[in-house]
């Protein structure tokens, strides 16, 4: 039995919540057992992960639970080794994810409203929940099991007030099973947004990274007191996006702040470990034009490869002046391992290899990634420029979010941020010429109220000459396994492939595997993918220069490694070192 009191109880005794966030969507399953371990060996007696919407019904009406989605083994396995659990299955998660965890193929609807009682967002949820709900209810503590809360959404107090909506959220999981406890999660300095986040029947809980006191006293004037106080989020580091600097925070004073907040309530730290956003799956803050890197290390109590910290150990320390506990023993053996330098062996530019490995979609306007039911990846548009007309520039309507123009399979311009809709001129333009436009999906904002401005590619028009043109093919490439795959071998050369993207094979025989990072010095900008699992994003202007590759990626023998570059920079070699490099240094 778990209740909510003046504090929080657990089986008829007051019960302090120290918890940590792990991502199992973050961590290669055959690992979550050593982040666990050294959870437990840290302090603490309870995780607390997020479930990702997106990660789960990736396209309408198909769920996927195996693998890194197996949230049923991932509870089981924290209820084995006596955690208890806190669920945060928000419909949006922010989470640095891509779009918030929110499913892109909502926006094939273009009267979308996100978040709001808009019916047939509020359809698509509930059918989403009626799969998902069932999962996780046989886990709560009323049935035996270990979650002792459910989280409603998630700072919706920074979205919006639609009350309505989050009586929805809560009645659709009690319809559906949920007996235990809500709660919600908002910034505790601002009433309007904390208020807002609020709903009856759940306890609200505060997200900050210091000032424990004044902000608890800021959420008992809200609240009222007689209740337990709890930070959902105390943030003990801060993510990273491409092009500024790496985040890190001193421990000493990381751990004067938990002291702080462990004399007053509970607390649950974000992150414990942050992990990796694999594949495409890293988001965009609001405002931001570059989007997160591939890792979310966030400078927690354990690094993105699940090293012990400095902070993890001072954490412990603290911790322990507020509960007794008893270290366990690591199960795993895990450690780095230098590959050393691997020769490239072969090499085929996308534009050789683009009808082999994508199907067009024949249209007279440009359509955007949902409308064609794609979710990540690029999308390319063609042109065929009327015979006669000599072109002279280029202009891109309702573009996102990175576009390569070329001329004939020769690169013209970039179109990216501030300059993306601008004119762009064109030297020596062609009579006749075939304009290609690769438009990348850089991750859709995952903070903010521009959650419904989201879509990907060309949206209005393409231009040329200052005339709309019509008529065009599309080429999806989501870069999934597949596509990778049906990259014909025999095209793979040492040829020159120009100043155009292009897909760069490694392959090395490993006798052992081990924990490894990528180093991608030389190469531009793209994504990288061993054995056809997609690691993720990297991009020279860094602070991220090293892609962390977990050792179970990896087979005994062969192992291949393809890079998409879309600058036209690279290298013959790359290295697989034994150490990461999240910044300059």
């Amino acid at each position: 039995m778990f209740e909510i009191k003046e504090k929080f109880y657990l089986d008829g005794k007051p019960f302090q919540i120290i918890s940590g966030s792990f991502h199992y969507f973050r961590t290669v399953p055959e690992y979550w057992q050593d982040r666990l371990e050294k959870l437990v060996n840290m302090g603490c007696n309870t995780v607390e992960t997020y479930i990702p919407w997106n990660f789960h019904e990736p396209n309408k009406g198909e769920f996927l639970w195996d693998g890194m989605r197996d949230i049923c083994r991932f509870v089981e396995t924290a209820s084995e080794l006596g955690l208890y659990i806190i669920i945060r299955p928000s419909p949006y998660i922010c989470a640095e994810w891509e779009f918030g965890g929110l499913p892109a193929w909502l926006l094939k609807d273009r009267n979308m409203r996100l978040r709001c009682s808009y019916k047939p967002y509020l359809d698509a949820v509930k059918e989403y929940y009626s799969v998902l709900i069932p999962k996780i209810a046989p886990y709560q503590i009323t049935n035996g099991g270990r979650i002792i809360l459910i989280q409603i959404e998630n700072e919706y107090g920074y979205y919006g007030n639609d009350t309505a909506y989050l009586e929805f959220l809560r009645d659709t999981m009690r319809e559906l099973g949920i007996t235990i406890p809500f709660v919600t999660s908002d910034g505790p300095w601002n009433e309007a947004i904390f208020k807002s986040g609020m709903v009856d029947g759940a306890l609200p809980t505060g997200n900050f990274g210091s000032g424990a006191e004044w902000q608890f006293g800021q959420m008992e004037k809200f609240i009222g007191s007689g209740k337990p106080l709890m930070c959902m989020e105390f943030w003990d580091g801060w993510f990273d996006a491409w092009g500024e600097e790496h985040h890190t925070s001193e421990p000493e004073k990381a751990a004067k702040e938990l002291d702080a907040l462990l004399r007053l309530g509970n607390l649950n730290f974000y992150m414990f470990e942050g992990g990796t956003n694999f594949g495409f799956t890293s988001g965009r803050n609001g405002g931001s034009k570059t989007g997160d890197v591939t890792s979310y290390d966030y400078d927690s109590p354990l690094t993105e490869d699940g090293q012990i910290t400095e902070k993890y150990c001072v954490f412990r320390n603290v911790i322990r002046k507020y509960r007794n506990f008893e270290e366990i023993p690591l199960t795993s053996q895990i450690k780095r391992k230098n590959f050393g330098t691997i020769k490239c062996s072969g090499r085929v530019g996308l534009f050789s290899v683009l009808e082999k490995i994508s199907a067009p979609i024949e249209s007279v306007y440009p359509q955007t990634m949902e409308d064609i039911s794609q979710n990540y990846g690029y999308i390319l548009y063609r042109v065929k420029v009327k015979d006669g007309e000599k072109v002279s520039e280029v202009h891109l309507e309702g573009a996102a979010d990175r576009i390569l123009g070329y001329m004939d399979r020769n690169y013209i311009f970039t179109a990216f941020a501030e300059n993306i809709g601008e004119k762009f001129e064109v030297k020596d333009g062609k009579s006749g010429a075939v304009i290609d436009l690769l438009c990348e999906n850089m991750g859709r904002e995952n903070f903010g109220t521009g959650l419904e401005n989201q879509r990907k590619g060309i949206s209005d028009g393409i231009k040329i000459n200052d005339h709309r043109c019509f008529g065009m093919e599309i080429f999806p490439l989501s870069l999934d396994e597949k596509q990778i795959s049906d990259i014909p071998e025999h095209e793979f050369s040492m040829d020159d492939t120009g100043n155009s993207p292009a897909f760069h094979k490694f392959t090395f025989t490993a006798e052992e595997t081990g924990d490894t990072f990528i180093d991608t010095e030389g190469f531009g900008k793209g994504c990288i993918f061993i054995n056809g699992f997609n690691l993720g994003r990297f991009w020279e202007i860094g602070p991220q220069k090293r892609l962390y590759l977990p050792a179970p990626l990896l087979k005994q023998g062969e192992n291949e490694i393809i890079i998409f570059e879309t600058e036209g920079k690279f290298s013959d070699e790359i290295s697989l070192c034994d150490t990461p490099q999240l910044s300059e240094n």
